[in-house]
């Protein structure tokens, strides 16, 4: 296969695309996504034979326990990618939306409109689900996107591509507004993020080295995070039993995920009466501890964490310990080591909380809950295209609006400038 003349195929497929599915109705849209639901409904065994199929490939090439559970299709995972289509059908369409629309003392008006952002190319591993959420939002917010998947879960991403284009044909709507590459050639990421001619905007969705490379060698505009290191701090105002389950869920409710907690601070006053607590229930869960001096001191078989723990995302059944004195010297380690994904302070102080919450840089602050919530689904966008922990153009879950750019719009009624 000639992969530049493919990509530059695909590339040309989708601007035409895109100008369909930029102007193309709401309810055509959600007729689109439905359509979508409905195949995935009727070709469940057809996606799980079909994933199947990558999972037993992805154990003979010794992929670990979280790259497969990530890469699993499981029936509940099938069932949650329908109900993020049918939810992104039922939210508001971004598109054409008018805001801050003012008179001007010309007498003109002023406001922004949003619009979308064009063709989106979006690279990912492992994860076959990502397919349909980068899709379905794609397609509400207006915009074609090019879609290129793990070599690990090909087979898996090639029959949700089927579903969805039987989805789009049988709504009326362009089969080009989503192409899923199905090629494993590694030469097609490098022509995606240098088609500038045709696409718009590179989402990358993966490890660290993955996102790396994209953001060095890419020609267009990324929306990128980098890994999640999230943290939680129980301050000593903690109620002791909520911190006790948050940071127990925050760790253990999936390992292999962005906003699974990484590193866990606690107040000095409260270690010794806390920490006993949770090692017991780590343990028990065969979550591997890893601590500063003081933490090793409290709880029993604790690894002495290094400074490259601080610093790592394990995406495994490992947990960093610190104990800090305050809120001070949680906010100070959180800024410097922290990914700016997700962080989370328990307490029942409401003026720590609104400090914790204004002083933390990060995409996502929370206060008496666990990280795991840090998700574009938990948070009421449907799906999410990732969590993006840049600064510009959009911050946190990427969901229907983060795909909309905004252009000013100008009302006059025969006005000229004197």
């Amino acid at each position: 296969m000639d992969i530049k003349a493919y990509m530059q195929r695909l590339g040309k497929q989708a601007k035409q695309a895109g100008r369909e599915i930029s102007k193309a109705q709401s309810g055509k849209k959600n007729t689109a996504l439905f359509e979508i639901a409905a195949q995935l409904e009727l070709h469940r065994e057809f996606l799980t034979a079909e994933n199947q199929q990558d999972l037993q490939l992805g154990k003979e090439k010794g992929l670990d326990t979280a790259l497969l559970d990530r890469l699993e299709l499981t029936p509940a995972r099938i069932s949650a990618m329908i109900e993020g289509l049918k939810q992104i059908a039922g939210l508001p369409d971004p598109v054409g939306e008018i805001s801050q629309l003012n008179y001007r003392p010309s007498g003109i008006q002023v406001g922004q409109m949003r619009v979308p952002l064009g063709v989106i190319g979006i690279i990912y591993e492992s994860r076959p689900n990502v397919t349909i959420d980068a899709a379905a939002l794609c397609l509400k917010s207006g915009n074609a996107c090019i879609l290129r998947g793990g070599s690990e879960s090909i087979r898996s991403n090639q029959a949700i591509a089927t579903c969805i284009s039987k989805g789009l044909e049988i709504s009326g709507l362009p089969k080009e507004v989503v192409q899923v590459i199905e090629t494993v050639d590694r030469d097609a990421v490098g022509e995606l993020i240098t088609l500038n001619e045709y696409v718009d905007v590179i989402i990358p969705r993966g490890g660290k080295s993955l996102i790396k490379r994209i953001s060095k060698q890419a020609t267009i505009a990324v929306i990128k995070h980098l890994d999640g290191i999230c943290h939680v701090y129980i301050d000593d105002k903690a109620n002791i039993d909520k911190a006790i389950a948050i940071v127990i869920n925050a760790k253990t409710h999936r390992y292999g995920v962005c906003n699974a907690m990484e590193t866990l601070l606690i107040a000095e006053s409260i270690a010794a009466k806390v920490l006993p607590l949770l090692a017991e229930k780590y343990t028990m869960a065969g979550v591997e501890l890893r601590g500063c001096d003081k933490t090793c001191a409290l709880i029993e078989n604790c690894l002495t964490a290094t400074e490259e723990d601080w610093q790592t995302e394990y995406l495994a059944p490992i947990l960093s310990i610190k104990i800090v004195a305050d809120i001070d010297e949680a906010i100070i380690h959180i800024n410097n080591y922290s990914s700016a994904h997700t962080e989370s302070i328990i307490t029942e102080d409401y003026t720590l909380a609104r400090r914790f919450l204004r002083e933390v840089d990060s995409s996502s602050v929370m206060v008496n809950t666990s990280t795991r919530f840090a998700d574009g689904f938990e948070y009421g966008l449907g799906a999410e295209i990732g969590i993006s922990t840049d600064k510009l153009h959009a911050r946190g879950p990427v969901g229907l609006e983060g795909l909309t750019s905004l252009k000013y719009i100008v009302l006059g009624d025969g006005q000229i400038r004197q």
